[in-house]
């Protein structure tokens, strides 16, 4: 499970076994975050739909958005309206996080036996990702015009 922001970089990211509810790994997967300060808001899909991770994120200070699911919808018991669902377009931006992880072969196919090195190739592509965007390092992109050395006087 990973976590990304507006632009897609990862934020956190965690695994557990195949068993597990996403819903249950919400909350350990924040908690292991690479950042210092929660994100405002959290788009998840129809999976994430459930009430007690509403009211555990919103103690967190954490909305989330996320579509109802089927049976929601049929009983009428809506919680939300549909101005926030708009921002559930921009999660494309995640998906993209994951097609950026996918490129490295060692995530793609798992080859390690043991979950905590599998968790650490997991979080060497995130620092890979993060490393490849300018922005988060603070420089320009080469060719920009703006990027011409000045002389020294």
């Amino acid at each position: 499970m990973a976590v990304a922001d507006r632009h897609g970089l990862p934020i956190a990211v965690g695994i557990a076994s195949g068993e597990r509810n996403e819903t249950k790994l919400v909350l350990e997967t924040l908690d292991a975050r690479f950042v210092k300060d929660l994100p405002e808001k959290l788009i998840g899909d129809r999976a994430y739909d459930s009430d007690p991770l509403d009211t555990q994120l919103a103690e967190r200070g954490v909305e989330m958005i996320a579509p109802h699911r089927m049976g929601k919808t049929a009983r009428k018991i809506l919680t939300q309206d549909g101005r926030k669902l708009r921002r559930y377009r921009r999660r494309w931006h995640v998906e993209r996080l994951f097609a950026w992880m996918m490129r490295f072969r060692r995530l793609v196919t798992r080859y390690e036996r043991r979950a905590r090195l599998f968790l650490a190739f997991a979080k060497l592509g995130c620092i890979a990702i993060l490393l490849r965007q300018p922005a988060f390092r603070g420089v320009r992109r080469l060719g920009d015009p703006n990027d011409e050395p000045t002389a020294a006087a």
